[in-house]
């Protein structure tokens, strides 16, 4: 999954950046309004999450923008603006939810996973399908009952195709999903990720669709 976060205080926006990482979530760093704006229309995230006191152009302009367009990105606002008032306005104009710092990183990680849990359409935490199932918390991965043990990269292109079955994404599209502005991507660094996790998962649960990419199919959970 790909973070965008919005964030001008150099100390925070590091102690978060760690955590997200941490979590294995590809994560593109902006300072100010101005380069949200920028980073929003050349690339399509996961899940935003915005600072309203920023430089340059404020978070709620930054929000009424991305919402303007027609952008349903989850958006997470985390700010030290805690009147009512401002809550309302956040919310009134699109966005999902609403911390306010200084927040506990834990409660911070729980409501992103909720978030993207939501935009996917799942209400369940944990993720079941064709005998797989992915806790997003634990990170543990059970096969027809038995636990798995996965790279990161292997868990973050898992937990992609298992938020949508029967939905192809391409190579680029997973590339832009596991990697952040800063990170190398090897041309063949996908193809590796799914080669491994079919070794481990059974060759069935992931299929090539030829020309277009990679899909887990639909069927019951």
């Amino acid at each position: 999954m790909r973070l965008l976060l919005v964030e001008d205080d150099l100390m925070i926006g590091e102690s978060v950046l760690d955590l997200l990482r941490a979590e294995d979530y590809a994560v593109d760093w902006v300072k100010d309004g101005e380069m949200a704006d920028t980073a929003l229309d050349c690339q399509s995230y996961d899940l935003i999450l915005l600072d309203l006191g920023l430089p340059k152009r404020d978070g709620l302009a930054v929000l009424h923008r991305l919402r303007a367009r027609k952008d349903r990105t989850p958006v997470l606002i985390a700010t030290a603006r805690d009147a009512l008032a401002q809550r309302v306005e956040g919310l009134d104009m699109g966005a999902d939810d609403y911390v306010v710092k200084p927040y506990e990183l834990d409660e911070l990680l729980a409501r992103i996973r909720a978030l993207i849990r939501r935009s996917a359409g799942r209400a369940e935490p944990v993720y079941e399908h064709l005998g797989v199932s992915i806790d997003p918390v634990s990170r543990e991965v059970m096969v027809n009952g038995q636990p798995v043990v996965l790279l990161a990269r292997e868990w973050a292109v898992l937990q992609l195709l298992l938020a949508r079955p029967g939905m192809v994404l391409s190579r680029k599209q997973l590339e832009e999903k596991l990697y952040s502005w800063k990170d190398e991507v090897s041309s063949n660094a996908v193809e590796v990720y799914i080669h491994g996790l079919r070794k481990k998962l059974g060759t069935g649960l992931i299929q090539n669709v030829r020309g277009v990419g990679y899909m887990v199919p639909k069927g019951k959970a």
